[in-house]
């Protein structure tokens, strides 16, 4: 059990008003796990740092600046997953080492992007985006992590184009998509997001739903 946990998540942009969005919309959606912090009287920060570099810069920053909190590094994993160790995908992607006695528990993706989350609950979606939407452009496969990054945003693309909000915008809707989600939904479809609420509900000591 540890007191305080800190997540560190690639988006948002360079703004501090974009970054307070998109934060503002994890915060939501994480919202179980903010919950179970309450719980168990642990404090939790979700710091969002704009780019994939910078996430990975300001995660290793914060096991210097605070050793004392279970630092974690959440990042689009940018391409298929082929391990079962996202230290190791980094590596293989982007050659990110891990850091010194830092194991996998640290360390969590988005995969293939964030945008696979969104598809996993189409309710959500439709109800979002409303008349226009196309949902016959969004791919059918149940395992969204197994579809392409290109494919998903042009495919999103498509599907929202002639909505009244228009074609989707990563900065402008991701935010609230992320507060409407059903958690539970994305879970299901998304192993690597499962895989974040579980490790996180352990490391402070609640029992895993």
């Amino acid at each position: 059990m540890v007191s305080d946990v800190r997540i560190y998540i690639e988006g948002g942009g360079d703004g501090k008003n974009t970054k307070a969005l998109i934060r503002q919309g994890f915060r939501q959606f994480l919202n179980p796990l903010v919950e179970i912090a309450k719980s168990q009287k642990t404090k939790l920060d979700i710091i969002m740092c704009g780019s994939r570099n910078n996430a990975c810069r300001d995660f290793r920053n914060a096991l210097i600046s605070h050793p004392e909190a279970f630092n974690v590094l959440l990042v689009d994993a940018e391409a298929s997953v082929t391990t079962k160790s996202p230290w190791k995908h980094l590596k293989f992607r982007d050659d990110w080492d891990a850091p010194p006695d830092i194991d996998d528990s640290h360390c969590h993706l988005m995969v293939q992007t964030m945008e696979a989350w969104f598809i996993s609950d189409m309710a959500t979606l439709k109800t979002f985006y409303g008349q226009g939407f196309q949902e016959n452009a969004i791919s059918k496969n149940a395992n969204v992590e197994t579809i392409d990054k290109d494919s998903l945003a042009r495919s999103l693309n498509t599907a929202t184009r002639n909505t009244t909000k228009g074609e989707y915008q990563k900065i402008k809707h991701a935010s609230k998509l992320l507060e409407l989600l059903d958690v539970d939904k994305v879970r299901k479809a998304s192993p690597y997001c499962d895989r974040i609420f579980t490790t996180l509900t352990e490391i402070m000591g609640a029992s895993a739903s």
